[in-house]
């Protein structure tokens, strides 16, 4: 808060707390010229008469006492303006201690689970539940209850992965998070050759994931047409196999089940505007320990323990 803010504050707080000690005593007192309390002449239904007193002594006195009482609080904890408090108490001093209480009960609960493996974790069924009940209250709100995503956020059950679906890959993920950015081409091929280019490289991108693609591309002039856009500009990343670049986050383009609609206009929308995916980082707010449950949870949604019966979604 700025020195102007802060004297603002105290100049209203003061005026405030002076505005009801100066209510209270001038109401308080008779004056001279006030009727007696029985001379108002405000009667009604013959016997219920209004009478001019104040109020009674016990409850002016706990007005009083209620401002003496603010007074000593604002000098103990935090609202003067700038002044910290005599307590040195804080809100955030206070969350943070209730939240280092909390995470020392945590470490007690996971603590068993430190440094283990995540295959090993996997063929545990008490830290399986563990890592379900964290992931339902962490991933769930963009992977979806079943972990198998939506559009944007990756099916978590199958076998494809952007950045890798090894188990210390997966636990990578969790604690430091991952970005992966498509740089939006649309320009470059409007250059090259129009919006036919655009839509040339897209059918080609998509004859990627057909079963045969040397007879998609016998068959599909258009795809034919854009393997020359792709090779010019897509193999960095995705390979001149379109298969990606798990250390770049590059999807493999021949799987069908694709992080956005296999449909050539969203791959359109993908080459003219790019993508940005960006999976947060989870050290800070899980730890490594409960990291390491979660992910060795998600890892063995693909990746059953054998003899272990399915993961019921």
């Amino acid at each position: 808060m700025s020195t102007g803010w802060s004297w603002y504050v105290i100049a209203l707080v003061v005026l405030n707390i002076a505005g009801c000690a100066w209510l209270l005593w001038w109401t308080a007192r008779r004056r001279p010229g006030d009727p007696k309390p029985e001379d108002t002449s405000h009667v009604w239904d013959g016997d219920i008469t209004e009478y001019n007193k104040p109020l009674p002594k016990w409850w002016i006195n706990l007005f009083y006492i209620t401002i003496v009482f603010s007074i000593g609080y604002l000098v103990w904890y935090p609202g003067f303006g700038n002044f910290a408090g005599a307590s040195g108490w804080t809100s955030a001093g206070a969350h943070d201690a209730e939240k280092a209480r909390r995470d020392r009960q945590l470490e007690e609960t996971f603590g068993v689970y430190a440094n283990q493996p995540l295959p090993q974790l996997a063929g545990d069924p008490q830290a399986m539940a563990l890592g379900r009940s964290i992931f339902a209250n962490t991933c769930a709100a963009c992977h979806g209850s079943s972990a198998q995503g939506a559009p944007g956020y990756p099916n978590l059950t199958d076998a494809t992965w952007n950045w890798g679906g090894d188990p210390e890959r997966i636990l990578q993920t969790v604690l430091d998070g991952r970005e992966g950015v498509m740089p939006p081409l649309g320009t470059v091929l409007e250059g090259m050759g129009g919006d036919v280019a655009i839509t040339q490289a897209a059918a080609y991108v998509r004859a990627l994931r057909s079963e045969d693609i040397e007879a998609t591309l016998r068959n599909d002039y258009m795809a034919a047409r854009g393997k020359k856009y792709f090779d010019g500009l897509c193999v960095a990343c995705h390979g001149p196999d379109g298969r990606g670049n798990t250390e770049l986050g590059a999807p493999d383009l021949t799987v069908r089940n694709t992080l956005y609609p296999n449909t050539l206009e969203s791959i359109r929308t993908t080459i003219i505007e790019g993508r940005h995916g960006v999976m947060p980082a989870h050290r800070a707010l899980l730890g490594e320990t409960r990291a390491r449950l979660v992910a060795a949870y998600v890892w063995s949604l693909s990746n059953a323990p054998a003899g272990a019966p399915p993961e019921r979604q």
